[in-house]
């Protein structure tokens, strides 16, 4: 990510672009959605579980390097003139220890959190992951990664920050450019004007990076300003790349994070294929607040309240967990843990326990989980024909949730591939799970596991 808040990033793009006389709304909406195949009126998609997702993406991330000790002399090389890299670095911690990724870890599976964890190939310039990492022996790096495999992968993806998160890397050579500005800077503008095989072969090569090391990804999170001036671009080669090297069925990339009142549902773009043999589709996460933990140089302490207040009532989760849209907490690894104080931790921590206090309506999901669910949302076929709803779904997804409107004495019956799956009643929305199914004011509720092609729900 930027070097700094995205909302201060897009702000300042913003103002760059205007400058340059560009038209930021077009090119805001310079992704397409898209195949959008036909969906019965009155049927709907509901979230999962008729629950609402929440999530937590953090960001410059990697295996023992502190990012923001090493990374924060080379954004003063590109950039001299800032206040903000002048910051005292050579203060913080050179390591952010794996003793405590486990004791992190572990909280978050004891209280079932789950999101995007930044695995940085080549971080900061210090070494490769897949080779070596000067500075710590061959066995601390082992040992390292397979701490991420073992205890993060089930309950978090990785994704790829590209490849050093600071200078660009020449993927012919694997050493950095020799200029030493802002336009080789990976976090800035190198981006612009690349195109989709350009971009596509940058993060194949992050990408392969982690492969070796056995870090399946679905994903890609874009450091910095990093394709913000080729957005359609970047959508198209985070599709192309995690296909091509991890085969990934649903691509998904974080690029962008609102705080102001736009929606934060996902976008599923560049759909096609839908009716055949190979859909495609790439989705793009977008987070729902600022790091508000403790920034991404581990020196700017955040606050509690600015996710959810005290008494509960307010705070940027609240507002878009009324809305039902999934909650996404953005934050940064040397923030949360904040020089060894573990600032970013704690605060994180009552965050978490403000929210499961206030609502018993969550689900804590990865973000390949939350893309997979928005794909088939808007992607399935959804037709009706007198009391039979017939779907056709170019991605399976668990916990699929359909409202159908219904008789008040209708019992709903599914199938899959014309194989009775048998439905049992649940008291409550909240009661749901795959194979059950709930009455309500507008007719049914059904929840299931959606298989890939086609299934049927009779009413």
């Amino acid at each position: 990510m930027w070097c700094g808040s995205r909302r201060d990033f897009l702000r300042a793009s913003a103002a760059g672009i205007a400058a340059a006389g560009f038209n930021t709304a077009a090119r805001g909406l310079a992704q397409i959605a898209g195949e959008r195949p036909r969906q019965e009126e009155g049927v709907r998609v509901l979230n999962p579980q008729t629950r609402v997702p929440v999530s937590l993406i953090i960001d410059d991330s990697t295996c023992l390097v502190n990012m923001a000790h090493f990374g924060m002399p080379q954004f003063a090389e590109a950039w001299p003139d800032r206040e903000s890299y002048r910051k005292p670095w050579r203060k913080t911690p050179r390591e952010i220890p794996d003793a405590f990724l486990r004791k992190f870890g572990q909280w978050c599976r004891d209280h079932g959190v789950k999101g995007k964890y930044s695995v940085v190939p080549y971080p900061a310039c210090v070494g490769w992951l897949d080779r070596d990492l000067p500075g710590w022996s061959h066995r601390e790096l082992l040992d390292s990664l397979d701490l991420v495999r073992t205890l993060l992968l089930p309950d978090w993806d990785v994704h790829p920050e590209m490849v050093s998160h600071t200078w660009v890397i020449n993927t012919k050579t694997g050493r950095p450019y020799e200029e030493r500005t802002a336009d080789y800077m990976e976090n800035w503008r190198w981006t612009d004007g690349k195109s989709v095989d350009q971009l596509a072969d940058y993060m194949s090569y992050a990408l392969r990076i982690l492969k070796n090391v056995g870090l399946p990804c679905e994903g890609i999170t874009t450091p910095g300003g990093f394709g913000t001036q080729v957005l359609a671009e970047l959508a198209q080669a985070t599709l192309q790349s995690c296909r091509d090297v991890f085969g990934a069925e649903v691509p998904h990339y974080f690029r962008h994070l609102y705080t102001d009142d736009r929606s934060v549902a996902p976008r599923v773009e560049y759909a096609s294929g839908l009716d055949g043999p190979d859909p495609k589709c790439v989705v793009s996460i977008i987070g729902c607040t600022g790091d508000w933990l403790g920034g991404w140089d581990g020196m700017t302490p955040g606050s509690v309240d600015r996710f959810i207040t005290e008494d509960l009532g307010s705070g940027r989760m609240v507002e878009v967990i009324e809305r039902g849209e999934p909650a996404i907490i953005v934050c940064h690894w040397p923030g949360v843990y904040f020089g060894g104080e573990e600032l970013g931790f704690k605060i994180f921590q009552e965050v978490v326990r403000r929210l499961h206090a206030k609502y018993d309506n969550l689900t804590w999901m990865k973000l390949s989980e939350i893309a997979r669910y928005w794909a088939a949302k808007k992607l399935t076929r959804i037709e009706r024909q007198a009391g039979t709803i017939t779907l056709d779904a170019p991605f399976a997804c668990p916990q699929f949730t359909l409202s159908v409107p219904a008789r008040n004495d209708a019992v709903p019956k599914l199938s899959a591939a014309d194989t009775p799956q048998p439905v049992e009643e649940v008291r409550s929305p909240l009661g749901l799970k795959p194979r059950t199914w709930v009455r309500d004011q507008a007719g049914l509720i059904v929840c299931f596991d959606l298989p890939k092609g086609k299934s049927r729900l009779e009413v």
